[in-house]
């Protein structure tokens, strides 16, 4: 077996990519080889993760926001896998419980299972929380908090639409990698409806402890509502021109999920 150059094992200290993992032959070693088949493993089980939605409602209780509960039309995991266009709509009977849920100009908060449960049950309630202060500060009206099951992101144009708000902003599981299964990621659109394309949608990905932190994501999606709000759209229109924190405040970032 050869060992990986020094130069390179010091590169293992600063991320949690796979480097410097050596070789035995023209394979990786056994130990390194178990340890990439068992990451695997917990990814694909990650995409199989169900949202707690309870303990969901119990962790942003103390926020003051009411939730509200509504599904996509795929009735099941494995449909809402094979179906991602089941996913993107609401369930018949969601769109009516939703009129008038927000009012005009407000801002509607939606926390999807997406791709992994995981990440949305470990970050999105300490997201919403670090988020508020600012919301309120620039005189934002947050309508109810949607949770939504067996979701994709542009099922939150049909909630904002339905609700009547003025943007929406999904936060949403992200597919599992190898190292993160706890990534959390935020998609902001301005005068949300259905037949919204991604360009249309401005995207904070990668929120969790070992990438982007809930503070620095909080506050990098409030600069961008305020700027949706004044120029009235989002997406390849609206250009992400917040000034850099001075690099003392600046969070580091070791690693990222690809």
């Amino acid at each position: 077996m050869t060992a990986p150059a020094p130069r390179w094992a010091e590169l293992r200290r600063h991320t949690a990519a796979r480097v410097a993992l050596g070789r035995a032959g023209d394979g990786l070693p056994t130990a390194a080889h178990l340890d990439f088949q068992e990451a695997h493993a917990r990814a694909r089980d990650a995409v199989w993760s169900a949202l707690d939605a309870a303990a969901l409602e119990a962790a942003l209780a103390p926020l003051g926001l009411s939730t509200l509960r509504v599904a996509s039309e795929a009735p099941d995991r494995r449909t809402y896998l094979l179906r991602p266009d089941l996913g993107r709509r609401l369930r018949p009977g969601d769109r009516e419980r939703l009129a008038g849920a927000a009012s005009p100009g407000a801002l509607v908060l939606v926390v999807a299972d997406g791709l992994c449960a995981s990440g949305v049950q470990a970050q999105a309630a300490p997201l919403v929380g670090a988020l508020l202060p600012a919301l309120r500060r620039s005189g934002w009206q947050v309508g109810p908090v949607v949770i939504a099951s067996q979701a994709r992101v542009a099922l939150g144009d049909e909630v904002g639409e339905a609700a009547g708000a003025a943007a929406v902003a999904v936060l949403i599981g992200e597919r599992p990698g190898l190292t993160a299964l706890d990534s959390l990621g935020a998609y902001l659109t301005w005068a949300p409806r259905r037949g919204r394309a991604d360009a249309e949608r401005n995207c904070i990905s990668n929120i969790r402890p070992g990438g982007l932190g809930v503070a620095e994501a909080a506050r990098k999606l409030a600069w961008l509502l305020d700027a949706a709000r004044r120029a009235g759209l989002t997406g390849v229109g609206l250009k992400d021109e917040e000034p850099g924190l001075p690099a003392a405040e600046a969070a580091p970032r070791l690693s990222r999920t690809p």
